[in-house]
Parts: structure tokens; sequence; C-alpha cells
């Protein structure tokens, strides 16, 4: 197998694998490949893999860019490409360290997530006809993904043993095995019990579904792709210019519970984040809101 038919590989198993994860819109999943083609090119003149990319390596890949006149935004759109091309690869086991975190990326703001409104889920829920084929399967997943601030891969994973369904709370393997306690309401019980007895059982296959909860119309688990098809389907009810995916949900549900008053501490124990720098990029959100209440009401303002 030839190095380039090998970089198309990587390339494209990454692509595939952060649209699923992040619902990335085309326009920047065209941006990802273009970058991640410059670098291949530069690494296939001087035989080298993605695997064996060093520091050293990358410093002497922008150096040539700089030479033919980089921008400093150009340059801070590759590096962030490349470290979540690492991450990614990382993830996978195909590098122990991603490089591209020790390049030095300009400061700018955060981009804040898009979030739906609270009116935005209800309808989405709420238009899903039980009574269809798959509609309490789908209804059950949107209601548990949103209740509990699920990632994708976290929700296909769900087994029907994680479930405690008299106290109402989920337990949940995230990232790095690390498992954490997540409750969820009254709606999201009641809809998966009604899953569980009336539908799930018509799509268990003893030696395909295992004790997985979300099973498909095979009897095996859902995967990432059945994931985004169904909310694609359901939030075309959305009268809106916002991409629907997965990872929204998750999302919307930290926004509203910070908007509601929730303990940054508690958010962040709930979303399963290691540090509460990632947590807090949502209190930016909850200052935008806490500034138009006060611009609305105080008589001040």
């Amino acid at each position: 197998m030839s190095l380039d038919i090998i970089y198309k590989k990587e390339i494209k198993s990454f692509l595939n694998f952060i649209s699923l994860e992040k619902g990335l819109s085309k326009n920047t999943k065209e941006s990802y490949e273009f970058d991640l083609v410059k670098l291949a090119e530069y690494l296939s003149k001087e035989n080298i893999s993605f695997t064996e990319v060093n520091l050293k390596i990358l410093v002497s890949f922008f150096d040539m860019l700089s030479s033919l006149g980089l921008t400093s935004s150009t340059r801070s759109r590759y590096i962030s490409s490349y470290r979540t091309f690492y991450k990614y690869m990382q993830s996978v086991n195909k590098v122990e360290v991603n490089y591209a975190e020790n390049l030095d990326l300009p400061k700018k703001d955060r981009d804040l997530p898009d979030t739906l409104t609270i009116d935005d889920i209800v309808l989405i829920i709420d238009s899903i006809d039980e009574n269809s084929k798959m509609g309490l399967r789908d209804k059950s997943m949107i209601e548990m993904l949103y209740s509990c601030g699920l990632r994708v891969s976290e929700l296909i994973n769900l087994k029907v043993k994680d479930i405690y369904f008299e106290e109402q709370y989920v337990r949940v393997m995230g990232k790095g095995s690390k498992e954490r306690i997540v409750p969820y309401g009254d709606k999201a019980a009641g809809i998966l019990e009604l899953y569980l007895s009336k539908l799930r059982p018509f799509l268990f296959k003893p030696e395909k579904s295992g004790n997985f909860m979300f099973l498909n119309s095979k009897g095996t688990k859902l995967s990432r792709m059945g994931v985004w098809l169904i909310i694609k389907k359901h939030s075309e009810i959305l009268d809106k210019e916002i991409h629907v995916h997965p990872h929204l949900f998750r999302h919307s549900f930290a926004t509203h519970l910070i908007e509601g008053g929730a303990d940054l501490r508690i958010v962040q124990e709930l979303l399963g984040h290691s540090d509460i720098s990632t947590t807090q990029i949502y209190t930016h959100l909850d200052k935008e809101y806490i500034l138009e209440v006060h611009k609305t009401f105080h008589p001040r303002a």
C-alpha cells in the first residue's frame, strides 16, 4: 500500500469520526480536509507518515509555509485542525503524543456553541409520533440525550443495567473510562419505560443485542450515523437556520442548567468534564443572558 493511500485513509477516517461526533457543516469538513491534505503533501515529500510526526517536523512545515507568505489567521486555522486531528489519532491509539498542542496559537475569542431553546427541544420531542414504527425509541433516545447531556458515544453504549429506574439516574461511562452519575426527569422516565416495555422486546435479538439500551431494526446497538440520521429527521420541524446534531443537545443541556441558576461545578460533574475551564464556556452564554435580563428589567439599566 502506497504512502498516499495511507494518508487518504487516515484523513477519511478522521473526517467520518468528527462529522458524526461534532455534527460539522459541509464547509467545515472541507476546511479540515484541505488543511490535512496540505500537511500530507509536505510529509509525503519527506517520506514521513502521519504517525511519525513530531514537534520538529511540524515546526519545519510551518517554517516552509511562512516562507510562502502564510497569514496569522491561516496559521491559526491549520494549528487548530492539526490539534483536533492528532487528538483523534491519540483516541484511536495511533500516536502517543499530540505535538500540535505545543505549537503557538494566536489568541482569539473562543466561539460559543450553538444551542437549542427549551421550546425547540419540546417541539422536536412532542412532534415524534409514539405510535410510529420507531417513535418510542426515537423519543426516549432524544429525551435521554438532552435530559442527561450525553455525548453520542455515551448514548449508543448505554446499557439497560446502567439505568436505575426507581432512583431515576443513569450511570455513564465517559471519556477515559471516567464514570459519572446523571439524573433524568419524569418525562424521560415515562417514555423510557414505554420504550422498554412496548418496543425494545420486539427489536431485541439474543445473539446481537446484548444489554444495549437503544437498538436499531436489526437488533444491534445504534451507530453514530444512526443517531445523527434520527436527529436530522426529527429536527426538520424547526423553522430556523441552525444545524441540529446530537452534540447540540449536550450544549443545550449545559446552557439551560446554567441559565436556570445551576452551580458551574455541578454542571462540570454532570457533563463529565475533567477540567472546569472546559465548562466555563457556558458561563459566557449565561453572562449574555444576565445582561439581557438586567437591560430589560432594571429601572436604571
